[in-house]
């Protein structure tokens, strides 16, 4: 027991790192090679995906990821001619007919005990007898997995007898073929999908002096060791005792509260939105329980689509338009926020219905001490409008806002849970990550409730505090919102990212 404690331990020291593949959890890349011979073209495809696109192919097709399993003849015969129909190459105008001719698997492991699939295909298209001397144009595309993230890449060769003249593609790789990829390009690695190549053929005489060039290597994994995530680890130990699982509960918990730290998550939104209303200690709680459900709710909500709804919706699709639509909830409620009290809110009538009021006004009927509900209702009234009380829907419209963008690897620990026939312990671990993620920002907004009524202490309630911070509370909650949405959208490929 004490073995295993510190173990989990050691896992929450050890740094964390939230993508296990180098390219994410949700990504497919693709690697052409084209190699231009006098009677055919060899085509080299090789498919590398992470571990969530390897756990939806072993739920759609049945397959056992174990070297020589007997699943495994079938499915590479079956997606030799699957992938086959995605691949279009062409010469001289002409479609030529793809004839598959090897293939191999590889299963490497992947975060939170989930395996990747890397499966290397060969292809050859017989070519009729060309003119030498004469350009000749060879059109290439790849139309396999659509839209989904990854590095995509594209090189074409000569072999002998034949001179590329010229190529929209180089005739060497960066990522050696899937198995290194370059660490400077992981953030915006190449997307080709499509070749153009114009060669020539020498005369026949020439062709028996040339020196054949060696076949590409065969299929290999990664040479990068798969990076740790300390998240995902925890749904593995081989053992589950109660005082393990309340560790790794408690890990999962810290390692939510590390990630909340990270860049985004709603914290700047969260402090000026408590700062500029006259938020309480219950205010922010509130607000972080909401965090809390709606975090949990969208990761459950994702594993179930890609358990059960995958062929019709693309789990990573989903991401960045979760973005939009939370940056634009969000720049919504900034927008009206900062147009109510610009126009004049933040300052309305001051009158309030107070005990003295009511001694100095007071019927014969009616007792000094008793408040008018009319009174009580003109009291609420002026201050929602002003944003000194926050308002329920505010609050609510934030806290989903702020949960509704699940992280990747709760939704590995989930299909690993899936896998491993854990699944309850895998629920209970997103649960106590959220909490974490949670506990992060009621922390964050007790601070600015706090440091809000301290400062005001000191200073009262001049313009300050009763009119631009709260103009400058809304004006932060919009930029972010754009913010937010900008990044979805280039995410989502309908901006372009622009590079130095």
């Amino acid at each position: 027991m004490i073995t295993k404690g510190l173990l989990l331990l050691g896992v929450l020291l050890a740094p964390w790192v939230s993508l296990a593949h180098p390219l994410g959890n949700f990504s497919i890349s693709h690697y052409t090679s084209l190699r231009v011979e006098r009677d055919a073209v060899e085509l080299r495809y090789v498919l590398d995906l992470a571990e969530i696109p390897t756990f939806q192919e072993m739920q759609a097709t049945g397959i056992v990821p174990e070297e020589g399993h007997p699943s495994l003849p079938g499915y590479l015969a079956r997606q030799t001619i699957l992938l086959q129909k995605g691949l279009w190459i062409e010469v001289d105008e002409q479609r030529l007919p793809l004839q598959g001719v090897a293939s191999a698997i590889l299963f490497p492991p992947g975060a939170g005990g989930l395996p990747t699939l890397k499966l290397g295909l060969r292809y050859r298209a017989p070519l009729a007898p060309l003119a030498a001397a004469a350009g000749h144009q060879l059109a290439y595309r790849d139309s396999n997995f659509p839209g989904r993230a990854g590095w995509q890449e594209i090189i074409a060769v000569a072999g002998p007898g034949v001179t590329v003249v010229q190529s929209t593609v180089p005739a060497t790789d960066r990522s050696r073929a899937l198995t290194d990829y370059p660490t400077d390009l992981l953030n915006s690695p190449p997307q080709v999908r499509e070749a153009q190549v114009v060669f020539t053929l020498a005369p026949p005489p020439q062709e028996v002096a040339a020196i054949d060039t060696p076949p590409p290597p065969a299929l290999t994994a990664n040479r990068q060791s798969t990076p740790r995530s300390a998240f995902t680890d925890l749904v593995t130990p081989p053992q589950l005792s109660l005082g393990v699982m309340c560790l790794a509960l408690a890990v999962a918990a810290g390692l939510g509260a590390c990630h909340a730290l990270e860049p985004g998550h709603g914290k700047t939104v969260v402090a000026a939105y408590l700062v500029g209303t006259r938020g309480t200690a219950r205010h922010a709680l509130a607000l972080g329980l909401i965090v809390t459900a709606t975090h949990t709710a969208g990761v459950y909500l994702l594993g179930a689509v890609t358990l059960y709804a995958s062929h019709s919706v693309v789990p990573e699709r989903l991401y960045p338009w979760l973005g939009v639509l939370s940056g634009l909830t969000i720049a919504s409620l900034g927008g009206w926020l900062l147009v109510r009290r610009s126009a004049g809110h933040a300052h309305p009538h001051t009158h309030v219905y107070t005990p003295a009021h009511a001694q100095r006004h007071a019927g014969h009927d009616e007792p000094a001490h008793h408040h008018h509900p009319a009174a009580d209702a003109v009291h609420w009234h002026h201050n929602r409008e002003s944003g000194k009380i926050v308002s329920f829907r505010e609050l609510m419209t934030l806290g989903v806002t702020g949960g509704m963008i699940p992280c990747p690897a709760a939704l590995v620990v989930l299909l690993s849970a899936v896998t491993l026939r854990r699944v309850g312990f895998g629920m209970l671990l997103i649960v106590a990550f959220s909490i974490g993620l949670a506990a992060v920002l009621i922390t964050i907004g007790l601070l600015m409730v706090y440091a809000r009524r301290l400062i005001a202490r000191f200073q009262g309630e001049g313009p300050l505090f009763t009119r631009w911070l709260p103009l400058t509370s809304a004006a932060l909650i919009t930029l972010s919102g754009v913010v937010l949405v900008v990044q979805a959208l280039v995410a989502a490929g309908v901006l372009q990212r622009r590079l130095p």
